[in-house]
């Protein structure tokens, strides 16, 4: 009986490992017959069956389909051909999508096939040579398009788009744009943004976000900062020189930026109020580290990987701007207007003109329509002020949704929400994914 046992054992483990091979085998020549898919690579992996970077061969510009090309990076999670597939429509680069314990909750929650999309133009997915006009949202969003489209002959069963941040704006574009590609879509803490500087980020800070307390403390400790300025700009100087920092104005003028910057990245990231220095006892080094790891004069460097992201907030999705008044007559700076192409971008980009036409294709699109989509935002996360939840009138539409996370911030995700919500939340989806 032992000797059975274990020979049957053996055909088991023997099976599953033929299976294995053969899914594999299977999935590898499906995708070698996709003409636009130019490479194949399996990648290590803990949480799928399978887990390849692909490269996704399209048309830099969708207007010119004949023109010249670039490869997009696309990871691919497999689980299997029977299972729905969840798609990451990144709004930056995707080197993270190949660590191999990366995942995504909503291709858990659903034990999901897992397809992430890096944004065009950025990391491995630039064109060369770098044509910043055909940096898009409409041709970001035909990539996305060609990419589900061949996928689907893979993958047949229903497909969800979700993404976070700008990638959460990609998300709703896509919706907006190719309505019928997936059957839900789950945007997370995505603006939507009418202008470089869109005006409700600076009133969300100055008037809502927190508690009047709360909101104090923080204008305290910029105009503290402010009134150190000339003993804390040694350190401040030093550091940029150390790191080699490249701006387009005087590192004093970007010392107060820095300033302007700390409340929206203070609650941007969830930090607590009660963990500010104590004004009356902090050192100047201790209140310069503090000031510099939470907003970093690095941001404001017009040549980096966040170039492309720059570029596109200053031309088509729009940004937030800073409200120089409450901390007059200790800030240099007169005004702050026009910064993100001033001082964001490199001077061969600084005539970069704004369009609202995907904002407006998009709030109508919204308003008129009712598709199977969840917004999640965070209470406290800055860029909630400029959120559909703000304007949208969800009791009017049957299927979507918009869920707060009570006190969250820019983190906040299904799996932070209370869990009467998360459970609503997670039902829902189930339920339209079925």
């Amino acid at each position: 009986m032992r000797t059975k046992h274990f020979n049957l054992q053996l055909l088991f483990v023997l099976l599953c490992f033929c299976s294995t091979v053969l899914s594999a085998s299977d999935l590898t020549d499906r995708l070698k017959t996709i003409q636009a898919i130019s490479q194949i690579q399996p990648i290590e992996n803990k949480c799928f069956s399978e887990k390849y970077v692909i490269k996704f061969r399209h048309p830099v510009d969708y207007n010119d389909p004949e023109g010249m090309t670039f490869e997009q990076r696309v990871v691919i999670g497999h689980v299997g051909f029977d299972r729905p597939t969840v798609i990451v429509t990144e709004g930056y680069g995707g080197a993270y999508a190949h660590n191999p314990g990366y995942t995504e909750e909503l291709a858990e929650i659903l034990n999901a096939n897992l397809v992430h999309v890096e944004y065009r133009y950025f990391l491995e997915s630039t064109p060369e040579p770098c044509n910043w006009e055909h940096l898009t949202v409409w041709n970001s969003l035909n990539d996305l398009h060609e990419v589900v489209t061949a996928l689907k002959d893979i993958y047949p069963e229903k497909w969800l788009a979700t993404g976070i941040s700008k990638g959460g704006m990609t998300c709703m574009f896509y919706r907006a744009y190719f309505p019928n590609d997936v059957e839900v879509s789950v945007p997370y803490v995505a603006p939507l943004n009418k202008a470089p500087e869109d005006g409700r980020h600076e009133t969300f800070l100055e008037k809502t976000v927190g508690t009047p307390k709360e909101r104090a403390c923080i204008t305290d400790f910029q105009i503290e900062i402010l009134k150190r300025k000339d003993r804390l700009m040694p350190l401040f100087d030093a550091l940029c020189q150390q790191k080699n920092y490249q701006f387009n104005v005087s590192t004093r003028e970007i010392y107060d930026y820095c300033v302007l910057e700390f409340p929206f990245a203070y609650w941007q990231w969830g930090k607590k109020v009660h963990q500010l220095p104590d004004l009356n006892n902090a050192s100047d080094q201790e209140l310069f580290d503090f000031f510099i790891q939470n907003s970093s004069p690095d941001y404001f460097q017009p040549l980096t990987g966040n170039l492309s992201f720059f570029y596109q907030a200053a031309h088509e999705l729009g940004y937030y701007g800073y409200d120089v008044k409450p901390l007059k007559p200790y800030i240099e700076l007169n005004s702050a207007k026009d910064y993100l192409t001033h001082v964001m971008l490199p001077k061969e980009l600084q005539e970069t003109s704004f369009s609202n036409k995907v904002y407006k294709y998009t709030v109508n699109y919204l308003k008129k329509n009712d598709p199977k989509m969840i917004f999640i935002y965070g209470e406290n996360d800055p860029w909630t002020a400029s959120g559909v939840c703000t304007w949208l009138n969800f009791d009017k539409k049957e299927n979507m949704k918009c869920f707060l996370d009570p006190c969250g911030s820019h983190v906040s995700r299904i799996n932070t929400l209370p869990s009467t919500l998360r459970n609503e939340v997670i039902a829902l989806i189930k339920k339209w994914m079925e």
